[in-house]
Protein backbone atom coordinates (compact mmCIF):
# COMPACT_ATOMS: atom_id res chain seq x y z
CA UNK A 1 0.00 0.00 0.00
CA UNK A 2 2.81 2.27 0.84
CA UNK A 3 0.94 5.24 2.35
CA UNK A 4 2.70 4.77 5.18
CA UNK A 5 6.57 5.27 6.45
CA UNK A 6 9.48 2.96 7.97
CA UNK A 7 8.51 0.22 5.68
CA UNK A 8 9.63 -3.14 6.78
CA UNK A 9 9.08 -6.14 4.54
CA UNK A 10 9.26 -9.79 5.23
CA UNK A 11 9.87 -11.82 2.41
CA UNK A 12 11.52 -15.11 1.31
CA UNK A 13 12.38 -16.37 5.14
CA UNK A 14 13.65 -12.79 6.61
CA UNK A 15 12.79 -9.12 7.35
CA UNK A 16 14.11 -6.30 4.93
CA UNK A 17 14.12 -2.61 5.44
CA UNK A 18 11.97 -0.64 3.00
CA UNK A 19 9.05 -1.57 0.38
CA UNK A 20 11.27 -4.77 -1.36
CA UNK A 21 9.79 -5.92 -4.54
CA UNK A 22 8.14 -9.58 -3.88
CA UNK A 23 6.07 -10.12 -7.55
CA UNK A 24 7.35 -10.99 -10.69
CA UNK A 25 5.16 -9.90 -14.09
CA UNK A 26 4.41 -13.63 -14.72
CA UNK A 27 3.06 -14.35 -11.21
CA UNK A 28 -0.73 -15.18 -11.60
CA UNK A 29 -1.55 -13.14 -9.06
CA UNK A 30 -0.14 -9.94 -11.27
CA UNK A 31 -1.77 -11.01 -14.15
CA UNK A 32 -5.01 -12.62 -12.81
CA UNK A 33 -5.28 -10.68 -9.59
CA UNK A 34 -5.36 -13.92 -7.34
CA UNK A 35 -4.08 -11.84 -4.52
CA UNK A 36 -5.63 -11.82 -0.59
CA UNK A 37 -4.71 -9.95 2.53
CA UNK A 38 -5.30 -9.14 5.80
CA UNK A 39 -4.86 -6.08 8.24
CA UNK A 40 -4.14 -5.81 11.74
CA UNK A 41 -2.29 -2.75 14.53
CA UNK A 42 0.09 -2.23 16.62
CA UNK A 43 -0.33 0.86 18.85
CA UNK A 44 0.71 1.54 22.52
CA UNK A 45 2.95 -1.59 22.68
CA UNK A 46 0.13 -4.01 21.80
CA UNK A 47 -1.80 -5.69 18.87
CA UNK A 48 -5.19 -6.14 19.74
CA UNK A 49 -6.22 -9.29 17.61
CA UNK A 50 -3.52 -10.54 15.24
CA UNK A 51 -4.15 -14.04 15.72
CA UNK A 52 -7.56 -14.11 14.00
CA UNK A 53 -6.58 -11.84 11.28
CA UNK A 54 -3.36 -14.12 10.88
CA UNK A 55 -5.78 -16.82 10.69
CA UNK A 56 -8.76 -14.78 8.01
CA UNK A 57 -5.66 -14.62 5.71
CA UNK A 58 -5.58 -18.46 5.41
CA UNK A 59 -8.90 -18.60 5.14
CA UNK A 60 -9.27 -15.86 2.07
CA UNK A 61 -6.09 -17.95 0.18
CA UNK A 62 -8.32 -21.05 0.59
CA UNK A 63 -11.35 -18.93 -0.82
CA UNK A 64 -9.37 -17.58 -3.61
CA UNK A 65 -8.03 -21.41 -4.39
CA UNK A 66 -4.48 -20.22 -2.86
CA UNK A 67 -2.58 -23.05 -1.06
CA UNK A 68 -1.90 -21.18 2.39
CA UNK A 69 1.78 -21.72 3.34
CA UNK A 70 2.54 -20.25 7.15
CA UNK A 71 0.62 -22.09 9.89
CA UNK A 72 -1.44 -18.91 11.95
CA UNK A 73 0.85 -19.37 14.88
CA UNK A 74 4.05 -18.95 12.45
CA UNK A 75 2.28 -16.06 11.29
CA UNK A 76 1.88 -14.52 14.47
CA UNK A 77 5.66 -15.25 15.29
CA UNK A 78 6.71 -13.70 12.41
CA UNK A 79 5.05 -10.50 12.75
CA UNK A 80 6.08 -9.85 16.38
CA UNK A 81 9.44 -10.36 15.27
CA UNK A 82 9.10 -7.86 12.37
CA UNK A 83 7.07 -5.44 15.49
CA UNK A 84 10.58 -5.71 17.54
CA UNK A 85 12.01 -3.15 15.37
CA UNK A 86 9.65 -0.26 15.67
CA UNK A 87 9.69 1.98 18.93
CA UNK A 88 6.22 0.79 21.49
CA UNK A 89 5.10 4.54 20.71
CA UNK A 90 4.89 3.82 17.03
CA UNK A 91 1.48 2.74 15.30
CA UNK A 92 1.76 -0.03 12.68
CA UNK A 93 -0.28 -1.37 10.11
CA UNK A 94 0.19 -5.31 9.82
CA UNK A 95 -0.43 -6.78 6.27
CA UNK A 96 -0.12 -10.35 6.12
CA UNK A 97 -0.72 -11.54 2.01
CA UNK A 98 -0.82 -14.14 -0.13
CA UNK A 99 -0.79 -14.51 -3.93
CA UNK A 100 -0.32 -17.23 -6.77
CA UNK A 101 2.71 -17.77 -8.29
CA UNK A 102 1.65 -20.29 -11.10
CA UNK A 103 -1.44 -21.03 -12.93
CA UNK A 104 -2.94 -24.91 -13.30
CA UNK A 105 -5.69 -25.89 -15.69
CA UNK A 106 -5.24 -23.66 -18.56
CA UNK A 107 -3.56 -21.40 -16.54
CA UNK A 108 -6.64 -19.74 -14.95
CA UNK A 109 -7.06 -22.15 -11.71
CA UNK A 110 -3.97 -21.67 -9.64
CA UNK A 111 -1.67 -23.84 -9.32
CA UNK A 112 -1.79 -25.85 -6.08
CA UNK A 113 1.27 -25.73 -3.80
CA UNK A 114 2.14 -22.23 -5.42
CA UNK A 115 2.37 -19.71 -3.56
CA UNK A 116 4.13 -16.41 -2.38
CA UNK A 117 3.65 -15.13 0.84
CA UNK A 118 5.00 -11.83 2.01
CA UNK A 119 3.91 -9.15 5.25
CA UNK A 120 4.22 -5.69 5.00
CA UNK A 121 4.24 -3.10 8.10
CA UNK A 122 4.45 0.39 7.78
CA UNK A 123 3.94 3.27 10.26
CA UNK A 124 0.47 4.69 9.81
CA UNK A 125 -0.76 6.98 12.85
CA UNK A 126 -4.35 5.99 14.68
CA UNK A 127 -7.09 8.48 13.91
CA UNK A 128 -7.32 10.98 17.08
CA UNK A 129 -11.04 10.49 19.33
CA UNK A 130 -12.35 14.00 17.43
CA UNK A 131 -11.89 13.00 14.12
CA UNK A 132 -14.61 11.94 12.05
CA UNK A 133 -16.07 11.13 8.83
CA UNK A 134 -19.01 11.97 6.21
CA UNK A 135 -21.11 9.49 4.43
CA UNK A 136 -22.91 9.55 0.92
CA UNK A 137 -24.99 7.04 -1.32
CA UNK A 138 -23.15 5.55 -4.35
CA UNK A 139 -24.74 3.27 -7.37
CA UNK A 140 -22.11 0.80 -7.07
CA UNK A 141 -23.49 -2.09 -4.90
CA UNK A 142 -21.62 -4.95 -2.71
CA UNK A 143 -21.30 -8.00 -5.03
CA UNK A 144 -22.91 -11.77 -3.97
CA UNK A 145 -21.08 -15.19 -4.01
CA UNK A 146 -22.31 -15.76 -7.18
CA UNK A 147 -20.51 -13.01 -8.81
CA UNK A 148 -17.62 -12.32 -7.18
CA UNK A 149 -15.04 -14.02 -3.68
CA UNK A 150 -17.07 -11.80 -1.40
CA UNK A 151 -15.81 -14.49 1.46
CA UNK A 152 -12.15 -13.53 1.26
CA UNK A 153 -10.39 -10.19 2.03
CA UNK A 154 -9.49 -10.22 -1.97
CA UNK A 155 -7.30 -7.64 -3.91
CA UNK A 156 -9.83 -8.42 -6.93
CA UNK A 157 -12.74 -6.92 -4.67
CA UNK A 158 -11.00 -3.55 -3.77
CA UNK A 159 -11.48 -2.15 -7.23
CA UNK A 160 -15.51 -1.39 -6.82
CA UNK A 161 -14.73 -0.73 -3.36
CA UNK A 162 -12.62 2.91 -5.17
CA UNK A 163 -15.54 2.71 -7.38
CA UNK A 164 -17.70 3.84 -4.14
CA UNK A 165 -15.04 5.97 -2.94
CA UNK A 166 -14.50 8.09 -5.50
CA UNK A 167 -17.99 8.48 -6.31
CA UNK A 168 -18.27 9.77 -2.50
CA UNK A 169 -14.99 11.92 -2.55
CA UNK A 170 -16.22 13.70 -5.88
CA UNK A 171 -19.51 14.48 -4.19
CA UNK A 172 -17.79 16.20 -1.11
CA UNK A 173 -18.28 13.44 1.48
CA UNK A 174 -15.51 10.92 3.01
CA UNK A 175 -16.50 7.67 2.15
CA UNK A 176 -19.95 5.91 0.97
CA UNK A 177 -22.73 3.82 2.96
CA UNK A 178 -23.15 1.02 0.14
CA UNK A 179 -26.30 -1.48 -0.47
CA UNK A 180 -26.36 -5.04 -0.59
CA UNK A 181 -27.89 -6.93 -4.22
CA UNK A 182 -31.74 -6.12 -2.40
CA UNK A 183 -30.78 -2.39 -1.80
CA UNK A 184 -30.27 -3.10 2.00
CA UNK A 185 -27.42 -1.00 4.04
CA UNK A 186 -24.51 -3.46 3.98
CA UNK A 187 -21.44 -1.61 4.98
CA UNK A 188 -19.04 1.61 3.60
CA UNK A 189 -16.53 1.78 1.00
CA UNK A 190 -13.93 0.72 3.39
CA UNK A 191 -15.52 -0.59 6.88
CA UNK A 192 -18.75 -1.73 8.63
CA UNK A 193 -21.21 0.29 9.96
CA UNK A 194 -23.36 0.87 13.44
CA UNK A 195 -25.68 3.07 14.15
CA UNK A 196 -27.42 4.09 17.22
CA UNK A 197 -31.34 4.72 18.18
CA UNK A 198 -32.37 5.41 21.23
CA UNK A 199 -29.81 4.27 22.94
CA UNK A 200 -29.79 1.03 21.18
CA UNK A 201 -27.04 -0.28 18.97
CA UNK A 202 -28.13 -1.91 15.26
CA UNK A 203 -25.45 -3.46 12.51
CA UNK A 204 -26.54 -4.36 9.21
CA UNK A 205 -26.93 -8.52 9.69
CA UNK A 206 -24.00 -10.60 8.00
CA UNK A 207 -25.62 -11.69 4.61
CA UNK A 208 -22.72 -13.17 2.78
CA UNK A 209 -22.19 -10.07 0.03
CA UNK A 210 -19.60 -8.56 2.77
CA UNK A 211 -16.96 -9.50 5.61
CA UNK A 212 -18.54 -9.18 9.22
CA UNK A 213 -15.43 -7.83 10.51
CA UNK A 214 -13.05 -8.93 13.32
CA UNK A 215 -13.28 -5.82 14.94
CA UNK A 216 -17.02 -5.58 14.27
CA UNK A 217 -17.46 -8.67 16.01
CA UNK A 218 -15.17 -7.10 18.95
CA UNK A 219 -17.10 -4.19 19.26
CA UNK A 220 -20.25 -6.55 19.73
CA UNK A 221 -18.59 -8.69 22.23
CA UNK A 222 -17.57 -5.26 23.84
CA UNK A 223 -20.96 -3.42 24.18
CA UNK A 224 -23.37 -6.46 24.79
CA UNK A 225 -20.71 -7.34 27.89
CA UNK A 226 -21.47 -3.31 29.01
CA UNK A 227 -25.64 -3.77 28.75
CA UNK A 228 -25.94 -2.37 25.57
CA UNK A 229 -28.61 -3.72 23.12
CA UNK A 230 -27.06 -4.55 20.33
CA UNK A 231 -29.32 -5.89 16.93
CA UNK A 232 -27.70 -7.43 13.72
CA UNK A 233 -30.77 -7.24 11.35
CA UNK A 234 -31.88 -5.64 8.01
CA UNK A 235 -31.04 -1.72 7.91
CA UNK A 236 -32.20 0.60 5.23
CA UNK A 237 -31.23 4.07 4.20
CA UNK A 238 -34.06 6.01 5.93
CA UNK A 239 -32.79 3.94 9.53
CA UNK A 240 -29.82 5.70 8.91
CA UNK A 241 -31.35 8.40 8.50
CA UNK A 242 -32.89 8.46 11.58
CA UNK A 243 -30.40 7.24 13.74
CA UNK A 244 -29.06 9.40 16.62
CA UNK A 245 -25.28 8.46 15.96
CA UNK A 246 -23.16 6.74 13.36
CA UNK A 247 -20.00 5.32 13.86
CA UNK A 248 -18.08 2.87 10.81
CA UNK A 249 -16.08 0.10 12.18
CA UNK A 250 -12.57 -1.64 10.96
CA UNK A 251 -9.10 -2.63 11.77
CA UNK A 252 -7.14 0.37 10.62
CA UNK A 253 -8.94 3.48 13.13
CA UNK A 254 -11.33 1.35 15.05
CA UNK A 255 -13.97 3.68 15.79
CA UNK A 256 -14.62 6.71 12.90
CA UNK A 257 -17.55 8.65 14.29
CA UNK A 258 -20.06 9.70 11.41
CA UNK A 259 -20.92 13.49 11.51
CA UNK A 260 -23.05 13.58 8.45
CA UNK A 261 -24.92 11.04 5.74
CA UNK A 262 -26.58 13.01 2.74
CA UNK A 263 -27.52 15.82 4.63
CA UNK A 264 -28.46 14.00 7.67
CA UNK A 265 -26.22 15.24 10.94
CA UNK A 266 -24.93 13.32 13.40
CA UNK A 267 -23.36 14.71 16.94
CA UNK A 268 -20.49 12.17 18.22
CA UNK A 269 -22.49 10.91 20.81
CA UNK A 270 -21.80 9.10 24.27
CA UNK A 271 -22.48 5.31 22.64
CA UNK A 272 -19.76 5.90 20.35
CA UNK A 273 -17.19 7.28 22.72
CA UNK A 274 -17.70 4.17 25.35
CA UNK A 275 -17.68 1.94 22.02
CA UNK A 276 -13.68 3.47 21.84
CA UNK A 277 -13.65 3.00 25.64
CA UNK A 278 -14.14 -0.46 26.01
CA UNK A 279 -12.34 -1.34 22.46
CA UNK A 280 -9.27 0.44 24.44
CA UNK A 281 -9.54 -1.28 27.54
CA UNK A 282 -10.43 -4.67 26.01
CA UNK A 283 -7.03 -3.88 24.12
CA UNK A 284 -4.70 -3.17 27.02
CA UNK A 285 -6.54 -5.63 29.17
CA UNK A 286 -6.00 -8.45 26.88
CA UNK A 287 -2.14 -7.66 25.84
Amino acid sequence: MATGTNIRTYFNGTWHNGDVPIMKAADHGSWLGTTVFDGARYFEGIHPDLEPHCARVNRSAKALMITPTVTTQDMVEIVKEGLSAYPKDAAVYIRPMYWALDGGDLGVVPKEGATGFAVALEEIPMAPQTVSTTLATTRFRRPVMDDAVVDAKAGCLYPNNARMLAEARANGYGNALVADALGNVAETATANIFMIRDGEVFTPIANGCFLAGITRARHIANMRADGMKVHETVLTFDDFRNADEVFMSGNMMKVTPVSEFDGTMYNSGPVTRRVRELYWDWAHSNA
